[in-house]
């Protein structure tokens, strides 16, 4: 998980430089360079999403890339865990466990976060070159100084990732990564800034508040864009962790998803049409609140699985797993 969200940061980076050297095609084919930013990217995405139905294993039991031995490792593994049921009827798929997932409370502490984080993931992949250019870096230098911000949250993803997998502290890596977010919107908007003037150079058009401005919205950037994309391993994982088994997890997987993705909707309303660049006063204070919003629903899930885990610690002083009814999932103690 954290490797499918680092290269999502990762591509954040690669993407300013690719979309530098796309728009150099300007007037191929009589299409605009823009023009072939859309095509070329979306086609590569359509074809490699086609190639992943024939290449993704449905379950460890079909990897064609393990054998024998190191399928039943990862079973095995899986069942310890929690992951997945020790028989195959309770992974079987059911309505009802579908419902299930509908009915934890965590579920729904984590899709709101999904949904803040969303907003605040989308916005910025989409329009950080927008931002920067508005700051006064022009033509295809927007793209090029778009790049660092993303290079920077792939690291600190990774490492912070790490540490979350290793401590068990999704729910305070999250909390961390929303303070980032929160400190980064409070010093773009504190700096917010309205005349122009050109600069000797046609790569930058200064504000006359005065180049400092400009740097410290720019460095306001390394932490939001870091803040936005450390959160997303962290509560993909908290989710999956916390709801089981097989199709109770799944749905809530898929309740997260959904949410993000109804937040990406939010923010491409929200930066240029519901707030204009190149301020986006309106978009940042929102994205400021919704950065709040994240940490206070983190810390309301955390307290919530913090009562729930002392509960079970008492169930199990006086139970054994094998004495428990099954089909519990993720309310076994």
């Amino acid at each position: 998980i954290s490797a499918f969200f680092s290269t999502a940061s990762l591509s954040g980076a690669f993407s300013g430089i690719l979309a530098y050297g796309i728009v150099q095609m300007d007037g191929v084919g009589d299409r605009p360079g823009w023009a072939w930013i859309f095509i070329l990217e979306g086609l590569f995405t359509f074809v490699f999403g086609l190639s992943a139905y024939f290449t993704l294993p449905r379950s460890p039991a079909s990897a064609r890339f393990l054998n024998e031995k190191e399928k039943a490792y990862v079973i095995a593994r899986l069942q310890e865990t929690g992951a997945t049921g020790r028989d195959k009827e309770i992974d079987t798929f059911s309505w009802r466990e579908v419902w299930q997932a509908f009915t934890l409370p965590q579920v729904w502490f984590l899709a709101v976060s999904f949904f803040f984080d969303g907003v605040l993931v989308y916005g910025l992949a989409y329009f950080t070159p927008s931002i920067v250019s508005g700051l006064g870096y022009i033509n295809a230098n927007a793209q090029l100084f778009s790049v660092p911000p993303f290079a920077v949250a792939f690291v600190v993803t990774v490492i912070t990732s790490y540490i979350s997998d290793r401590y068990g502290c999704r729910g305070y890596v999250t909390i961390f990564s929303g303070v980032l977010a929160t400190i980064g919107f409070a010093m773009f908007l504190g700096q917010s800034s309205i005349l122009f003037h050109a600069s000797p150079s046609d790569h930058l058009i200064l504000p006359f508040a005065g180049v400092k401005n400009v740097h410290v919205k720019y460095g306001s950037l390394f932490l939001s864009i870091t803040g936005a994309y450390c959160a997303a391993p962290a509560l993909s994982t908290w989710s999956a962790n916390n709801a089981t088994p097989y199709t109770r997890r799944a749905t809530a997987i898929a309740i997260g998803f959904i949410m993000t993705n109804s937040g990406g909707i939010l923010a491409t309303w929200l930066l240029g049409s519901l707030s204009p660049p190149p301020l986006y006063t309106k978009a940042t204070i929102t994205l400021l609140i919704f950065s709040v919003l994240m940490i206070v629903f983190t810390t309301f899930n955390i307290v919530f699985l913090t009562m729930q885990n002392r509960k079970k610690a008492q169930i199990r002083a006086t139970t054994s797993r094998e004495q428990e009814r099954p089909g519990l999932g993720d309310r076994s103690a």
